[in-house]
């Protein structure tokens, strides 16, 4: 199973493509989309667009599994953010990939055990997991991988839910 992770941002989209054979992880691409500053709104969301677009159209991943918001005190930011997010998700749509969708909670519960752990916990895991040399930079670039890999584990234990069912 290939998977695609986004962190999704409108000055840094954080990405990373990771392969899944049985209970090993490979990762295969992942850097950060970036836009400038001085760039108007809607041209910042078209590139981020137009750059997910590319990717999908290279990897042919079989999912992106994309953070949710978490909201914090700046509404104005989290309405941007939430902006980016709906560009990557209309991106994935258009590429005919399907969506999962995480927390934060639940993207460090999979990979560190504990759904509160810190940014650096979660960073180590990423590159003991995907047997990286360092740790994937700028953050955005490991939260997108560790996105990834968190639909990794629950695609297995959906599929065991369904073999459970089908019985």
């Amino acid at each position: 199973m290939k998977i695609l992770g986004i962190d999704p941002g409108y000055a840094i989209l954080g990405y990373g493509v990771i392969e899944k054979t049985g209970n090993h992880f490979r990762a295969v691409d992942y850097g950060a989309v970036t836009t400038d500053k001085d760039t108007p709104m809607p041209q910042r969301l078209e590139h981020l667009y137009d750059e997910l677009r590319e990717i999908i159209r290279q990897h042919q991943p079989d999912v992106a599994s994309i953070e949710e918001l978490y909201f914090n005190n700046n509404a104005k930011t989290a309405i941007q953010v939430g902006q980016a997010r709906g560009v990557a998700i209309l991106a994935c749509v258009k590429g005919g990939i399907e969506i999962a969708e995480y927390t934060p909670l639940q993207i460090k519960q999979a990979l560190v055990g504990y759904g509160r752990a810190d940014k650096k916990q979660v960073q180590f895991m990423v590159k003991t997991m995907l047997n990286l040399a360092e740790v994937p930079k700028p953050d955005d670039t490991a939260d997108a991988l560790a996105a990834a890999i968190c639909h990794g584990h629950s695609a297995d234990a959906r599929n065991r839910l369904k073999q459970i069912r089908i019985r």
